[in-house]
């Protein structure tokens, strides 16, 4: 059941908060929905890491670990009104979904570019698994048939190719690339459906922690998400989130510090405060929707998209990659669709 997790906002971006209304639309639309509707969570940050990762030339053309998948692919909740009692475990189910992205060409870009976005997702006795951008994550806590609260923890792969490619501005072009980097950590999080709207609305908050582990910066990323989805009908589904992203010294210092050959390349000043401290770099707030070509967001075809508003904080947005060539507000858009069976 496609759950659509977008971002909510802060007080500084108005154009999301308009959406907001859509949760005031009618609890009775989300009734006639028979079956329970799970909200994705978002994709955590993704953070390079410490061991040799080859070079590879189309690296820059994969679709970032930062990206929050919950704009593309719509996701499925346990049936709750299943009354199957010989199943023990949330049903089986299988998602796939492919289309097309706008984003920043790095992280704090003002430039512009358009990625393919593939993403798979299901559950197999229990047990969730999902891609979420170049992120792998599996969910060890199995879950049961007709919860309305579910835990979740497990383990995240994750590959980070930031500025290792389609870099358009000319100036942190003459930095130069960075090259693929791999983070390993966890996910844990919690969940419950019946909050406000009906029996099926969902309200989830996990955190993401991540570690470098391919020598690229050695640091590390955090970051704590919440967010909400409802179904407006059997056919319709849309969803908010909010997340903020808190990097370690090493991925300031690897990714936003210009040391003085740097500066000599790029015309850009020297700046050496973004690895200076860890801390908060980035929130996110967006908002996405679903729509059932086959009448059940359960299964069969489904159109999918969204948008995502991030800003870039603290020593990392007064970077010059940021300040000066780039911009601090980020913003990112998708759609596509999604087949689930």
């Amino acid at each position: 059941m496609p759950a659509w997790i977008s971002l909510f906002r802060l007080p500084r971006s108005a154009p999301i908060l308009a959406f907001a209304c859509a949760f005031a639309a009618p609890a009775a639309m989300a009734e006639d929905a028979s079956l329970p509707y799970d909200i994705v969570e978002p994709a955590g940050g993704g953070l390079p890491g410490s061991g040799e990762v080859p070079e590879t030339p189309s690296a820059g053309y994969l679709q970032r670990g930062d990206i929050d998948d919950n704009i593309l692919l719509p996701t499925r909740g346990d049936d709750i009104d299943d009354d199957d009692e010989s199943r023990k475990w949330a049903r089986d189910y299988f998602a796939v979904a492919a289309g097309v992205m706008t984003t920043p060409s790095y992280n704090g870009s003002d430039d512009r570019t358009l990625l393919p976005a593939f993403y798979i997702r299901g559950r197999i006795s229990g047990f969730s698994f999902s891609t979420r951008g170049t992120n792998l994550q599996v969910d060890l806590l199995r879950q049961r048939r007709g919860a309305k609260t579910d835990i979740k923890f497990g383990p995240i792969v994750s590959l980070r190719s930031d500025r290792t490619g389609r870099i358009k501005d000319p100036q942190v072009e003459a930095l130069g690339e960075k090259k693929l980097a791999v983070e390993v950590g966890a996910m844990a999080g919690i969940s419950h459906t019946g909050v406000i709207t009906s029996r099926y609305d969902q309200i989830a908050f996990r955190v993401v922690a991540l570690k470098d582990v391919s020598g690229r910066h050695g640091s590390w990323a955090f970051s704590p998400t919440i967010d909400y989805g409802t179904p407006l009908s059997k056919r319709l589904y849309v969803g908010v989130s909010a997340s903020i992203n808190f990097y370690g010294k090493g991925f300031g210092r690897y990714y936003f510090d210009i040391d003085p050959a740097g500066s000599a390349a790029s015309g850009l000043p020297v700046y050496n405060r973004a690895g200076a401290k860890g801390g908060a770099g980035k929130y996110t707030l967006g908002l996405a929707s679903a729509y059932a070509l086959s009448g059940d967001l359960r299964k069969g075809f489904v159109l999918i998209g969204g948008a995502q508003y991030g800003r870039m904080l603290g020593r990392i947005a007064d970077s010059p990659i940021v300040s000066i060539a780039g911009s601090r507000d980020q913003w990112l858009a998708g759609g596509g669709i999604a087949y689930q069976f």
